[in-house]
């Protein structure tokens, strides 16, 4: 089971190269995807140096892990964010939890990097979020080839292109979320305020499943997630 790991970037170089060296540490048959989405730093040249694949794709994560998937050659599916840290045996507990044909994809648990209040406060919420059926892009969602074509794979959505991913998936089988975790960056929350933007994150979550556009919500959130930028 060859898996193929789709990583967006958009001006990434204080992580890529980190990120990149750990998952090509990684056991198993696997090719990595780094799909850029035009950055202006040093992020190509870096990545370039590291003997992996670079395209270039429109910005926004869902045209470039699109892209991406297009571009694969692996039986899975694995997207993951620029600064994230995988887990040793990533590959392994995925391999593993795809043995049953029930399931057609599924996501990591996580830790947020850091010694802030914004990293526990994140560390301790997201198990709750998972109990709601709730998870996002940064916790590595990984899913079976074929199942990605055949539900349409990312929009080309500015925000929440995750969530519309995974409603999708849902309906063509069992998604699970593996206990093995993986390191996310929290850097979105730091020297902010944390409660006013959980907040301001929330209610674009409750009115996008209200049904208002995406791209009606991208004007009301003013960093919106382009490429692996998360600021």
């Amino acid at each position: 089971m060859r898996t193929s790991i789709i990583v967006p970037t958009l001006n990434e170089e204080a992580h890529i190269v980190e990120n990149i060296r750990n998952l090509q540490q990684l056991s198993g048959e696997k090719e990595i995807i780094v799909v850029d989405g035009g950055s202006t730093d040093q992020t190509i040249p870096l990545v370039s140096a590291q003997n992996v694949r670079v395209l270039a794709a429109s910005q926004g994560r869902g045209p470039q892990m699109h892209a991406g998937a297009l571009a694969s050659a692996g039986d899975v599916l694995w997207f993951v964010h620029a600064d994230t840290i995988p887990s040793p045996h990533a590959l392994e507990e995925i391999r593993n939890s795809l043995e049953k044909d029930s399931v057609v994809g599924g996501n990591f648990g996580l830790i947020f990097d850091g010694p802030s209040r914004a990293a526990k406060r994140l560390t301790a919420i997201y198990p709750l979020l998972r109990i709601l059926g709730l998870c996002y892009g940064d916790s590595g969602i990984f899913l079976r080839r074929e199942v990605y074509f055949q539900i349409g794979g990312f929009g080309p959505l500015p925000i929440f292109e995750d969530l519309d991913l995974l409603r999708r998936l849902r309906r063509a089988g069992k998604f699970i979320h593996l206990n093995c975790r993986i390191v996310a960056s929290s850097r979105r929350f730091e020297q902010r305020n944390f409660a006013l933007v959980w907040l301001h994150w929330t209610t674009l979550q409750l009115l996008y499943w209200c049904g208002v556009p995406s791209h009606l919500l991208s004007r009301w959130y003013p960093h919106v997630r382009h490429g692996g930028t998360k600021s």
